[in-house]
């Protein structure tokens, strides 16, 4: 799977629809998440891909909330991505905003990291450290179990993330605990650029 879109035309067209930090904060770290889990789970060749798809999953979201996943579309093939990268971008709302199923491995982990990453960093924001570099499965179980932590990430589409993986959610805690330690310094990095 490959794109001809390169990363500055796709982070150009992000900025366009989000300039608030947090959203920003979110597309790097969900970017580097998804390359990440490409190279570990036999895709580093389609790494450049996965991690874009990462990246652009959200441009909608920030202008058009009530149209995500449906505005996107309009905004990626104007910008010259193919179909099967729109279609990624949107599996993602599948069951939430879009009826666009998760096929592809790729599509089911953006699927399931989405909404973890979002525990996870708020979960890293609480620790003395402000870092996932310290943070323990079992510290983050007792965040996932808190319905009112992080409120609004949805446990119940991490638990069918995980099942559309095939894995356990410890393991998913885990795999995406380390991904996020993979690129949490270029992350930051982007983010006060």
């Amino acid at each position: 799977m490959k794109t001809a879109v390169t990363r500055e035309c796709a982070l150009a067209l992000l900025k366009k629809y989000n300039s608030e930090p947090f959203h920003l904060l979110h597309a790097y770290t969900v970017e580097g998440v998804m390359r990440w889990f490409a190279q570990q789970k036999g895709f580093a060749d389609e790494a450049d891909f996965w991690a874009l798809v990462g990246l652009m999953h959200d441009v909608d979201f920030e202008q058009y909330p009530e149209q995500h996943c449906v505005k996107a579309p309009e905004l990626l093939r104007e910008a010259g991505f193919e179909d099967d990268f729109i279609h990624a971008v949107c599996s993602h709302g599948w069951g939430i905003c879009t009826d666009v199923k998760p096929e592809h491995p790729m599509e089911k982990t953006l699927f399931a990291v989405d909404e973890l990453t979002g525990l996870i960093g708020a979960a890293a924001r609480m620790r003395p450290s402000k870092s996932v570099q310290d943070m323990e499965v079992s510290s983050l179980k007792k965040k996932f179990k808190d319905k009112k932590f992080a409120a609004g990430c949805s446990r119940d589409v991490i638990r069918q993330g995980a099942e559309l993986m095939g894995v356990e959610l410890d393991a998913l805690f885990a795999d995406t605990i380390d991904a996020m330690r993979s690129c949490e310094n270029s992350v930051n990095a982007a983010a006060e650029a």
